[in-house]
């Protein structure tokens, strides 16, 4: 006698994301929590680093660059979770086709972009970076606009600092890339016009 599969009468996971009316939410742990609004300055500065990626990723051929609006179902040790970062580099080859899927990615990528806005919470990035590294992420970019550094983390558990006139390096994921902070957070601070 077969034993029929069992059937869960819970939604999955861009069942219930698609529920929600309005605002951002992750899913953790099963339940929708909302990530708190960047703020316009934040914002801008995650766009201008994502303009800046997608322009040396699309010339080079490299892979997507994709925005804050996109999902990831990449955790093992929690599939169901969703996690949007405020940006993010994928590889053209993991993707079935070298194309975008139409809902949520469920690929690892291989650079995540976070910037701490003032609704940020310290446990709470500290847990999405956490997510991000255990999924195998090779690299993180923690962005401070408020002191004008930035905090690289790597899958190999090394990490770092860098100053305000220091250079974001894409290291081996995105071979050539590099900005100058000063440059990069000119977009929220601009020099004053004569």
């Amino acid at each position: 006698m077969a034993i029929a599969p069992s059937v869960s009468n819970e939604p999955d996971a861009e069942e219930l994301l698609r529920s929600v009316e309005e605002g951002r939410f992750e899913l953790v742990d099963g339940e929708l929590k909302e990530k708190t609004p960047m703020g316009a300055e934040a914002n801008l500065l995650a766009l201008d680093l994502l303009f800046r990626l997608t322009d040396h990723a699309r010339r080079d051929r490299l892979g997507l660059v994709l925005g804050i609006e996109t999902g990831f179902q990449i955790f093992p040790h929690e599939p169901r979770r969703v996690r949007y970062p405020d940006g993010a580099f994928v590889r053209a080859e993991k993707l079935a086709g070298q194309r975008p899927p139409r809902g949520l990615v469920k690929v690892a990528p291989e650079l995540v972009i976070e910037v701490v806005s003032p609704n940020d919470l310290a446990e709470e990035v500290n847990a999405r970076l956490s997510d991000y590294l255990r999924a195998g992420v090779p690299l993180l970019w923690l962005l401070y606009p408020l002191t004008r550094q930035a905090q690289v983390f790597r899958a190999d558990g090394t990490a770092n600092w860098i100053g305000p006139d220091g250079v974001l390096d894409g290291e081996d994921v995105l071979p050539g890339f590099s900005c100058s902070l000063r440059e990069l957070f000119s977009v929220i601070d601009p020099e004053p016009t004569a």
